[in-house]
């Protein structure tokens, strides 16, 4: 119940443009950004990709910030962003995987248009990649529990166009086993994370150990012969090392090889565990924001560890 609402609290800062004004013109909580942003632009973005894979074998997913776009002229600035992303990978020979929440691409304003986007940004990518090796795709964010059935609508009909996409889902909520199941089925590629929205227990667990616990069962499912059989492509997005092992054994146990699976990470989290995962001959991934609207993203790690809140009240204070 405290974390739920811990995270609820965290989520309302995200979303309001009050405390974004501030937090983002303040020169005391530069330090969030430094840690969890590569930069303002894609030559930043691009260029600490690039330190990734020369420096540690890490790949890399770029995500233009913002969320949530209200404005239609934005969220055309957005796509113009995601398709400058693509470039920018396809240009440095790097995995071209760019990541989008569908609320930045016209969800919330003209949910009529975000196939369109979508399909655009998509096309790019499929474009750009050729026959060239690599895993390329537009990668789906999944965001609160209002859009979960329209994330997977659109996942689904890019999928069924043959476009190069992935899709995102939540180990928190309930739904997420018949979603999982569906999408192995499908044959997919499918991005599992813990989940950072607050949503109530009739939508998702709230203990850590019924999270933890699903979060194994559903991995279990990702790694399964069946999934390997029907050229399911799983992606384990967690920075618990616990979780980790469970993957690399179930993995083992069913036959998939390093590089027919990955694990993901943010950029400035447990950096030295993803580092320890790639020497061990991993394919791992770190997820690098781009972009100067960066306290929504920022706000969100606080929501997830609380312990940077305490390093936030002391910026602010001192």
């Amino acid at each position: 119940m405290i974390r739920r609402t811990w995270q609820a609290a965290m989520i309302g800062l995200a979303r309001s443009a009050t405390a974004k004004r501030f937090m983002q013109s303040a020169r005391a909580t530069s330090f969030l950004r430094d840690k969890y942003v590569a930069g303002a632009d894609i030559s930043a973005g691009s260029a600490r990709a690039v330190a990734l894979i020369k420096g540690h074998g890490i790949r890399s997913s770029l995500f233009f910030m913002g969320e949530y776009v209200d404005d239609p002229a934005l969220v055309a600035e957005t796509v113009g962003h995601k398709l400058t992303a693509a470039e920018a990978l396809a240009a440095a020979d790097l995995d071209i995987h760019v990541s989008v929440d569908p609320t930045q691409i016209g969800q919330v304003v003209t949910p009529d248009e975000v196939e369109g986007h979508a399909r655009t940004i998509a096309g790019r990518i499929g474009a750009l990649a050729g026959n060239r090796q690599g895993v390329h795709c537009l990668m789906l964010d999944m965001e609160d529990a209002s859009v979960t059935d329209v994330t997977i609508a659109l996942h689904d009909t890019l999928q069924d166009a043959g476009l190069p996409v992935a899709l995102t889902l939540q180990a928190y909520r309930r739904r997420t086993w018949d979603d999982m199941v569906r999408q192995v089925e499908r044959g997919s590629r499918i991005r599992l994370v813990k989940g950072a929205f607050a949503a109530g227990p009739d939508l998702a667990f709230q203990t850590q150990r019924e999270i933890k616990a699903n979060s194994r069962r559903l991995i279990d499912l990702m790694l399964s012969s069946e999934a390997r059989e029907r050229g399911f492509y799983p992606i384990i997005a967690t920075h618990d090392t616990a979780l980790h092992e469970h993957a690399i054994a179930a993995a083992r146990h069913n036959g998939w090889e390093p590089g027919t699976y990955e694990f993901e990470m943010l950029l400035g989290v447990r950096e030295d565990v993803a580092r320890d995962l790639a020497a061990r001959g991993e394919r791992v991934r770190l997820y690098v924001p781009f972009g100067r609207d960066w306290w929504p993203h920022a706000v969100r790690r606080i929501g997830e560890n609380p312990r940077n809140a305490v390093l936030l009240a002391r910026s602010l204070v001192t």
